[in-house]
Protein backbone atom coordinates (compact mmCIF):
# COMPACT_ATOMS: atom_id res chain seq x y z
CA UNK A 1 0.00 0.00 0.00
CA UNK A 2 2.68 2.26 1.03
CA UNK A 3 4.71 1.42 -1.92
CA UNK A 4 2.10 1.99 -4.27
CA UNK A 5 1.36 5.13 -2.30
CA UNK A 6 4.94 6.50 -3.62
CA UNK A 7 4.07 5.67 -7.03
CA UNK A 8 0.54 7.01 -6.55
CA UNK A 9 1.98 10.28 -5.89
CA UNK A 10 4.61 10.99 -8.50
CA UNK A 11 2.05 10.36 -10.94
CA UNK A 12 0.18 12.82 -9.55
CA UNK A 13 3.00 15.53 -9.75
CA UNK A 14 1.82 19.05 -11.45
CA UNK A 15 -2.13 17.22 -11.39
CA UNK A 16 -2.52 18.32 -7.52
CA UNK A 17 -0.11 20.49 -5.27
CA UNK A 18 1.77 18.00 -2.84
CA UNK A 19 0.46 19.35 0.49
CA UNK A 20 -3.30 19.67 -1.23
CA UNK A 21 -3.46 15.91 -2.12
CA UNK A 22 -2.34 15.15 1.77
CA UNK A 23 -4.93 17.35 2.82
CA UNK A 24 -7.40 16.28 0.54
CA UNK A 25 -6.63 12.37 0.91
CA UNK A 26 -7.28 12.56 4.98
CA UNK A 27 -10.36 14.39 4.63
CA UNK A 28 -11.49 11.50 2.33
CA UNK A 29 -10.32 9.04 4.98
CA UNK A 30 -11.98 10.87 7.80
CA UNK A 31 -15.45 10.80 5.82
CA UNK A 32 -14.86 6.91 5.10
CA UNK A 33 -14.22 6.50 8.48
CA UNK A 34 -17.68 8.00 10.36
CA UNK A 35 -19.87 5.35 9.83
CA UNK A 36 -17.42 3.13 12.14
CA UNK A 37 -16.08 5.93 14.39
CA UNK A 38 -18.88 8.42 14.57
CA UNK A 39 -18.65 8.59 18.52
CA UNK A 40 -15.43 10.28 18.70
CA UNK A 41 -17.78 13.26 17.17
CA UNK A 42 -21.06 12.17 19.26
CA UNK A 43 -19.06 12.53 22.77
CA UNK A 44 -16.03 14.49 22.20
CA UNK A 45 -14.95 14.98 25.54
CA UNK A 46 -12.66 11.80 25.97
CA UNK A 47 -11.20 13.35 22.51
CA UNK A 48 -10.89 16.72 23.85
CA UNK A 49 -9.33 15.79 27.34
CA UNK A 50 -6.70 13.58 25.95
CA UNK A 51 -5.95 16.42 22.79
CA UNK A 52 -2.04 17.05 23.47
CA UNK A 53 -1.27 13.22 22.81
CA UNK A 54 -3.74 13.04 19.67
CA UNK A 55 -2.76 15.93 18.19
CA UNK A 56 0.98 15.55 18.48
CA UNK A 57 -0.02 11.89 16.99
CA UNK A 58 -2.03 13.91 13.93
CA UNK A 59 0.78 16.32 13.53
CA UNK A 60 3.44 13.60 12.97
CA UNK A 61 1.25 11.05 11.33
CA UNK A 62 -0.71 12.40 8.91
CA UNK A 63 0.08 16.21 9.00
CA UNK A 64 4.20 15.78 8.64
CA UNK A 65 5.28 12.32 7.34
CA UNK A 66 2.37 12.25 3.82
CA UNK A 67 2.75 16.03 3.46
CA UNK A 68 6.71 15.65 3.48
CA UNK A 69 6.84 12.61 1.23
CA UNK A 70 4.80 14.19 -1.43
CA UNK A 71 6.35 17.39 -1.62
CA UNK A 72 9.67 14.81 -2.18
CA UNK A 73 7.91 12.82 -4.94
CA UNK A 74 8.66 16.51 -6.68
CA UNK A 75 12.23 15.95 -6.76
CA UNK A 76 13.11 12.34 -5.73
CA UNK A 77 11.82 9.05 -7.70
CA UNK A 78 9.24 6.52 -5.82
CA UNK A 79 12.08 4.05 -5.52
CA UNK A 80 14.80 6.42 -4.08
CA UNK A 81 11.97 7.55 -1.79
CA UNK A 82 11.38 4.48 -0.05
CA UNK A 83 14.96 3.18 -0.49
CA UNK A 84 15.67 6.13 1.80
CA UNK A 85 12.53 5.09 4.06
CA UNK A 86 15.04 2.36 4.89
CA UNK A 87 16.82 4.36 7.12
CA UNK A 88 13.64 4.04 9.63
CA UNK A 89 15.48 1.05 11.62
CA UNK A 90 18.05 3.35 12.12
CA UNK A 91 15.70 6.23 13.43
CA UNK A 92 13.37 3.84 15.12
CA UNK A 93 16.19 2.09 17.27
CA UNK A 94 17.66 5.33 18.11
CA UNK A 95 14.20 7.15 19.06
CA UNK A 96 13.45 4.16 21.52
CA UNK A 97 16.74 4.88 23.00
CA UNK A 98 16.46 8.09 23.17
CA UNK A 99 13.08 9.00 24.24
CA UNK A 100 11.90 5.96 25.60
CA UNK A 101 14.75 4.36 27.48
CA UNK A 102 14.52 0.92 24.87
CA UNK A 103 18.37 -0.48 24.19
CA UNK A 104 18.22 -2.21 20.83
CA UNK A 105 19.61 -5.73 20.97
CA UNK A 106 22.45 -6.27 18.75
CA UNK A 107 20.60 -8.12 16.56
CA UNK A 108 19.24 -5.23 15.60
CA UNK A 109 22.33 -2.83 15.01
CA UNK A 110 23.41 -5.60 12.58
CA UNK A 111 20.06 -5.46 10.96
CA UNK A 112 20.25 -1.59 10.82
CA UNK A 113 23.74 -1.17 9.39
CA UNK A 114 22.91 -3.45 6.74
CA UNK A 115 19.83 -1.78 5.70
CA UNK A 116 21.57 2.04 6.08
CA UNK A 117 24.35 0.34 3.73
CA UNK A 118 21.35 -0.29 1.34
CA UNK A 119 20.62 2.96 1.64
CA UNK A 120 24.09 4.72 1.00
CA UNK A 121 24.24 2.07 -2.10
CA UNK A 122 21.59 4.23 -3.49
CA UNK A 123 22.00 7.78 -2.63
CA UNK A 124 25.81 6.73 -4.14
CA UNK A 125 24.46 5.20 -7.10
CA UNK A 126 26.80 2.21 -6.56
CA UNK A 127 29.88 3.99 -5.93
CA UNK A 128 30.42 4.03 -1.54
CA UNK A 129 33.62 5.96 -1.81
CA UNK A 130 31.83 8.90 -3.52
CA UNK A 131 29.67 9.41 -0.78
CA UNK A 132 31.96 12.41 0.55
CA UNK A 133 30.81 13.43 -2.49
CA UNK A 134 27.11 13.15 -2.52
CA UNK A 135 24.95 16.00 -2.85
CA UNK A 136 21.42 15.11 -1.69
CA UNK A 137 18.42 16.76 -3.66
CA UNK A 138 15.55 18.63 -1.81
CA UNK A 139 13.14 15.19 -2.19
CA UNK A 140 16.29 13.39 -0.03
CA UNK A 141 16.36 15.39 2.68
CA UNK A 142 12.86 16.28 2.87
CA UNK A 143 12.14 12.26 2.91
CA UNK A 144 14.99 11.69 5.72
CA UNK A 145 12.84 14.45 7.70
CA UNK A 146 9.61 12.38 7.04
CA UNK A 147 11.00 9.20 8.43
CA UNK A 148 12.23 10.82 11.46
CA UNK A 149 8.54 12.25 12.61
CA UNK A 150 7.46 8.39 11.46
CA UNK A 151 9.74 7.28 13.95
CA UNK A 152 8.32 8.81 17.09
CA UNK A 153 4.73 8.53 15.82
CA UNK A 154 5.37 5.13 16.22
CA UNK A 155 6.83 4.86 19.67
CA UNK A 156 4.14 6.95 20.84
CA UNK A 157 1.44 4.32 19.22
CA UNK A 158 3.47 1.39 21.30
CA UNK A 159 4.03 3.59 24.02
CA UNK A 160 1.25 6.10 24.51
CA UNK A 161 0.99 8.57 27.74
CA UNK A 162 -1.52 7.28 31.05
CA UNK A 163 -4.32 8.26 29.64
CA UNK A 164 -4.64 6.40 26.84
CA UNK A 165 -3.55 2.93 28.78
CA UNK A 166 -5.39 0.24 30.87
CA UNK A 167 -8.67 1.54 32.22
CA UNK A 168 -8.30 4.93 31.61
CA UNK A 169 -8.28 4.55 27.54
CA UNK A 170 -11.82 6.00 26.19
CA UNK A 171 -13.76 2.69 25.23
CA UNK A 172 -12.71 3.65 21.51
CA UNK A 173 -12.17 1.02 18.81
CA UNK A 174 -9.28 1.04 16.12
CA UNK A 175 -11.62 3.41 13.89
CA UNK A 176 -12.32 5.90 16.41
CA UNK A 177 -8.59 6.27 17.70
CA UNK A 178 -7.47 6.73 13.83
CA UNK A 179 -10.07 9.11 13.46
CA UNK A 180 -9.08 11.12 16.30
CA UNK A 181 -5.92 11.69 15.09
CA UNK A 182 -6.89 12.22 11.89
CA UNK A 183 -9.10 15.04 12.70
CA UNK A 184 -6.06 16.86 14.70
CA UNK A 185 -3.67 15.94 11.53
CA UNK A 186 -6.68 17.52 9.62
CA UNK A 187 -5.84 20.97 11.33
CA UNK A 188 -2.11 20.63 10.58
CA UNK A 189 -2.85 18.99 6.79
CA UNK A 190 -5.16 21.76 5.97
CA UNK A 191 -3.23 25.11 7.23
CA UNK A 192 -0.07 23.80 5.52
CA UNK A 193 -1.82 22.96 1.92
CA UNK A 194 -3.45 26.85 2.64
CA UNK A 195 -0.20 27.79 3.08
CA UNK A 196 1.54 26.31 -0.36
CA UNK A 197 -1.36 28.02 -2.49
CA UNK A 198 -0.43 31.14 -0.85
CA UNK A 199 2.89 30.57 -1.74
CA UNK A 200 3.47 28.96 -4.51
CA UNK A 201 0.08 28.48 -6.29
CA UNK A 202 -0.85 25.78 -8.41
CA UNK A 203 -4.12 24.71 -10.10
CA UNK A 204 -5.88 21.78 -9.22
CA UNK A 205 -6.43 19.59 -12.17
CA UNK A 206 -9.96 17.72 -11.80
CA UNK A 207 -11.12 14.35 -13.82
CA UNK A 208 -11.10 10.99 -12.77
CA UNK A 209 -7.62 10.27 -12.73
CA UNK A 210 -7.78 12.43 -9.29
CA UNK A 211 -10.33 10.78 -8.15
CA UNK A 212 -9.24 7.61 -8.77
CA UNK A 213 -6.05 8.54 -7.04
CA UNK A 214 -7.93 10.19 -3.77
CA UNK A 215 -9.86 7.31 -3.57
CA UNK A 216 -7.23 4.81 -3.39
CA UNK A 217 -4.77 6.84 -1.02
CA UNK A 218 -7.60 7.38 0.97
CA UNK A 219 -8.82 3.82 1.30
CA UNK A 220 -5.07 1.63 0.83
CA UNK A 221 -2.26 3.95 2.52
CA UNK A 222 -4.30 5.55 4.84
CA UNK A 223 -6.90 2.98 6.47
CA UNK A 224 -6.09 -0.17 5.55
CA UNK A 225 -2.25 0.66 5.83
CA UNK A 226 -2.46 2.59 9.13
CA UNK A 227 -4.63 0.03 10.82
CA UNK A 228 -2.09 -3.07 9.60
CA UNK A 229 0.59 -1.08 11.01
CA UNK A 230 -0.77 -0.12 14.21
CA UNK A 231 -1.58 -3.69 14.74
CA UNK A 232 1.89 -5.03 13.79
CA UNK A 233 3.41 -2.48 16.27
CA UNK A 234 1.02 -3.36 19.01
CA UNK A 235 1.95 -7.06 18.36
CA UNK A 236 5.77 -6.96 17.31
CA UNK A 237 7.18 -3.47 18.77
CA UNK A 238 8.39 -0.50 17.03
CA UNK A 239 11.81 -1.30 16.07
CA UNK A 240 11.25 -4.85 14.96
CA UNK A 241 8.21 -3.72 12.46
CA UNK A 242 10.43 -1.04 11.29
CA UNK A 243 12.67 -3.41 9.53
CA UNK A 244 9.40 -4.92 7.42
CA UNK A 245 8.52 -1.33 6.71
CA UNK A 246 12.22 -1.69 3.98
CA UNK A 247 10.10 -4.24 2.04
CA UNK A 248 8.35 -1.20 0.34
CA UNK A 249 10.88 -0.38 -2.04
CA UNK A 250 10.79 -3.89 -3.34
CA UNK A 251 7.02 -3.17 -4.60
CA UNK A 252 7.99 0.33 -5.42
CA UNK A 253 10.59 -0.61 -7.93
CA UNK A 254 8.32 -3.11 -9.79
CA UNK A 255 5.26 -0.37 -9.69
CA UNK A 256 7.36 2.35 -11.05
CA UNK A 257 9.05 -0.24 -13.51
CA UNK A 258 5.74 -1.25 -14.88
CA UNK A 259 3.88 2.48 -14.51
CA UNK A 260 6.98 5.10 -14.66
CA UNK A 261 9.25 3.05 -17.06
CA UNK A 262 11.80 4.16 -14.46
CA UNK A 263 14.07 0.62 -14.30
CA UNK A 264 16.12 -0.06 -11.72
CA UNK A 265 19.79 -0.65 -11.28
CA UNK A 266 22.41 -3.23 -10.43
CA UNK A 267 23.02 -0.80 -7.26
CA UNK A 268 19.01 -1.53 -6.64
CA UNK A 269 19.32 -4.67 -6.70
CA UNK A 270 22.39 -4.33 -3.69
CA UNK A 271 20.40 -2.14 -1.66
CA UNK A 272 17.44 -4.94 -1.70
CA UNK A 273 19.71 -8.14 -0.73
CA UNK A 274 21.35 -5.98 2.25
CA UNK A 275 17.78 -4.72 3.09
CA UNK A 276 16.45 -8.37 3.19
CA UNK A 277 19.56 -9.62 5.20
CA UNK A 278 18.69 -6.97 7.51
CA UNK A 279 15.21 -8.09 7.86
CA UNK A 280 16.21 -11.51 8.73
CA UNK A 281 18.91 -10.62 11.38
CA UNK A 282 16.60 -8.24 13.04
CA UNK A 283 13.75 -10.71 13.37
CA UNK A 284 15.86 -13.81 13.88
CA UNK A 285 15.70 -15.55 17.38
Amino acid sequence: MWAANAVVGRLMVGTVPPLALNAMRWALAALLLLPLAWRVLARPGPMLQRWPYLALTGFLGMGCYNALQYQALRSSSPLNVTLIAASMPVWMLAVGALLFGVRPRRQQLIGAALSLTGVAFVISRGRLAALAEVQLVTGDLLMLLAVFSWAIYSWLLARPPASMQGSARPDWNWAELLLAQILFGLFFAGGMAGLEQLTTPQPIQWGSGLALALAFVAIGPSLIAYRCWAQGVAQAGPAVAAFFNNLTPIFATLMSAALLGEWPHWYHGAAFALIAAGIWMSARR
